[in-house]
């Protein structure tokens, strides 16, 4: 979406959500999470099907098929938090959803997660000592409730201005005009010599 508007100068920030708060540190399994959470095989067959649908229209190949667990994501998101101190998470979101949804790689576990940092070039031993730290966790935690303040009880959510939030899996063109909302309000915003809070 941003590549249509390429005379824009957009700041993307990555904030956590943890769909599963209380999910246990070493996640669960994959497949029967998901026939309870949406009520049997059939259901949630639908589901991978639909996405995998609305993928392959991206050039998107999910494979549901490889995936064996639904990780706890708290040190993913943290990963996330390390790579943004380097100006790399988009980069590293990226990365992150390609090793799980692509390859089936259990990205709640710190090994994998270590494994993924040093293949996009970040030390070993400094992420090591990050991931195997409390730093930022309490930070991630904080973040669903204020995500829950702002009416987010999603993902994917989109927040622009600090103001206008929409959720959900999006058209482009329907991200485009919130785009246009944001820059036309951050316009008003300057020509009244007002700064955004």
């Amino acid at each position: 979406m941003l590549s249509r508007r390429p005379q824009l100068n957009a700041e993307i920030y990555w904030h956590a959500f943890l769909l599963n708060p209380d999910m246990p540190p070493e996640g669960t399994d994959f497949h029967g999470y998901m026939r309870k959470k949406f009520g049997g095989d059939l259901r949630s067959e639908r589901l991978f099907n639909a996405i995998n649908q609305a993928g392959q229209s991206v050039g998107i190949e999910f494979d549901f098929e490889l995936v064996k667990r639904t990780p706890n994501t708290i040190d993913s998101h943290r990963l996330v938090r390390f790579a943004a101190r380097q100006n790399r998470a988009t980069e590293i979101v990226e990365t992150l959803y390609q090793n799980y949804f692509m390859a089936g790689r259990d990205i709640g576990n710190r090994s994998v997660l270590i494994d993924i940092g040093v293949s996009e070039g970040f030390d070993e031993q400094t992420l090591r000592d990050y991931l195997y730290s409390d730093e930022d966790v309490a930070d991630v935690l904080e973040q669903n409730p204020r995500s829950h303040r702002l009416g987010i009880s999603g993902v994917p959510a989109f927040i622009f201005e600090r103001q206008f939030s929409i959720s959900g899996a999006q058209d482009p063109n329907v991200l485009e005009r919130m785009l246009n909302i944001a820059e036309e309000k951050q316009r008003e915003f300057y020509e009244a010599g007002v700064q955004p809070v």
